[in-house]
């Protein structure tokens, strides 16, 4: 029975994260945006996670330094940074993880402020790298608890089916997640592929009749290029 065990516990483990590069394609207001998502390793088991939106009228660059738990399975984020400049008023924050003592620093427009965190907390953007492990482990529906603007948020995500999309890249078999918020007038999609390790295409949202959508223009996994889907 212990082999089964053993053998049934293999069957769901999930491989380390997946390094990528990916760049996607938008117009917001009439512009042309360029999105870069791309994760790097950056030491045993610690990754780098940049998501970063790049305009004529501003850019908006979020890192997070995160460590992978092979044995839980789990991301911990270390260390969140965010900065926006224009596109309104300039904005930054700083997150820094302390697991140790379960609490996160949190520097907000030169501002200081700690609160207490659980076990599985994330922060805004290394619950996207949990979300593609868990989806890889099998899992459907996704709940995680975020770090945000001094709160615990939850992100809550539900599996809306699976759905062929056209890319630059040739057709692709994808995923379509919805995050559901309560309360909440804005709506985001994304859809993930199912054959590359769950790797964003494309991610819309929708919020008081108005539509905000990016598509993948260029993409690379485990540093070689995908020329096609």
């Amino acid at each position: 029975a212990t082999g089964l065990l053993f053998v049934s516990a293999l069957a769901t483990a999930v491989e380390a994260p997946k390094v990528f590069d990916n760049q996607y394609k938008a117009k917001l207001y009439g512009f042309n945006i360029t999105v870069t998502n791309r994760l790097t390793k950056s030491a045993d088991n610690q990754y780098d996670l940049l998501f970063k939106f790049d305009s004529m009228i501003g850019t908006i660059t979020e890192t997070s330094h995160m460590q992978w738990d092979p044995v839980k399975q789990t991301i911990k984020p270390l260390h969140y940074l965010y900065k926006r400049r224009g596109l309104g008023k300039d904005r930054d924050a700083d997150l820094s993880f302390d697991w140790d003592k379960q609490t996160v620093i949190n520097k907000v427009q030169q501002t200081n402020w700690q609160m207490d965190i659980t076990q599985r907390v994330q922060d805004k953007l290394s619950y996207q790298i949990q979300l593609q492990q868990d989806l890889l482990s099998g899992q459907k529906n996704f709940s995680y608890q975020i770090a945000d603007g001094g709160h615990l948020k939850e992100y809550k995500f539900v599996t809306l089916g699976e759905e062929v999309l056209d890319t630059p890249l040739g057709k692709v078999n994808t995923v379509k997640v919805k995050r559901s918020r309560d309360n909440d007038k804005r709506v985001t999609y994304a859809w993930l592929a199912k054959d590359w390790n769950y790797l964003l295409v494309r991610l819309q949202q929708e919020e008081k009749g108005s539509t905000y959508t990016i598509y993948i223009h260029k993409a690379s996994m485990d540093g070689k290029a995908i020329e096609k889907f």
